[in-house]
């Protein structure tokens, strides 16, 4: 599969290196159907310099501003942020992007809230385990194909139980609306929620970009907001993850990368997926899955007494 440098209407994956300002003004009006990244955060790390809070949501103004314009119609941002700290206060970073993509009356249709297990330790604050994706429209008219990320009902065969309808069955065939919260819960292995881990150590999606994006959370956005053959597009690509999700859909992607060996990062696993060798965690995989002595174990202790002492024989 060959990975375009620059923008080409007819290409299917588009790999930019360099500076996103420059790149998106190569990008067409009104031509993108889904935009969808994960921004620097402004926390120092290794590809940014850190800043205040007011000069970093400066430097992004200008960014945005292009998005809106590529952007199409009908078309959809998830701009998945975390939080900014400072002085040891936390600034929620959707907050103030909010107040941004309003500008350009942009309409928010969910905050869903991403959470995961395991993530780094606080020792003055409670440990954050969640982020936030802001998904908005261009406009009332966007592509919402709930069938394509449903998930099991937690009760399939539940009926009703009076009135016209008594027998049938009361939720959809095809499963639930998964909510606007992807959640990793203690109990993952007997549960059908959208189980999505971060991208850690243990990974197999992972690389030395340290802020990686699961493949599996761009899948579900792909799935739920856009058509086969669709422009999708990441201004802050990062190890690719957002266009190998794309491709693995059938939609035509774009990224911008502006670290080198993040850059080359990405073009090792496209060059991956398309061999069928890339290593990734494929959606819908349960968390964890422990072993029937491991089930045994999570039974409280007092219970086991109780339950062997009622077996005993006298």
């Amino acid at each position: 599969m060959k990975i375009y440098n620059n923008y080409n209407d007819n290409a299917k994956i588009i790999l930019h290196y360099g500076d996103s300002n420059k790149f998106l003004r190569t990008i067409p009006d009104n031509s993108v159907r889904l935009i969808i990244s994960s921004p620097p955060y402004n926390i120092g790390k290794e590809y940014e310099r850190r800043i205040g809070l007011v000069d970093y949501l400066g430097l992004q103004l200008p960014i945005i501003s292009e998005l809106f314009r590529i952007l199409r119609k009908d078309g959809s941002i998830c701009w998945q942020v975390g939080t900014y700290v400072e002085n040891g206060e936390v600034y929620p970073l959707d907050i103030f992007y909010y107040y941004i993509f309003k500008q350009y009356n942009l309409y928010l249709r969910n905050r869903i809230i991403w959470h995961y297990r395991h993530g780094l330790h606080a020792t003055k604050r409670f440990s954050g385990r969640y982020e936030t994706i802001l998904w908005f429209t261009k406009s009332k008219k966007y592509i919402f194909n709930l069938d394509l990320v449903r998930i099991p009902s937690k009760y399939p065969g539940k009926r009703f139980y009076k009135g016209p309808r008594k027998g049938k069955p009361s939720g959809n065939p095809d499963g639930k609306n998964p909510s606007d919260i992807w959640e990793i819960i203690k109990e993952d292995w007997r549960t059908k929620i959208w189980d999505i881990p971060n991208v850690k150590a243990n990974h197999p999606e992972k690389t030395i970009q340290p802020c990686q994006f699961p493949i599996e959370i761009v899948e579900r956005c792909v799935l739920a907001f856009t058509k086969e053959n669709d422009w999708i597009l990441d201004p802050f690509a990062g190890a690719g993850s957002t266009l190998i999700a794309a491709a693995l859909h059938n939609r035509r992607t774009i990224g911008c990368e502006k670290e080198r060996r993040y850059y080359q990062i990405s073009k090792k696993r496209i060059k991956e997926m398309d061999e069928g060798v890339l290593k990734r965690r494929n959606i819908g995989t349960p968390v964890y899955s422990p072993t029937v002595n491991e089930k045994v174990a999570q039974i409280p202790i007092e219970w086991k007494k109780r339950n062997n002492k009622n077996g005993k024989k006298k």
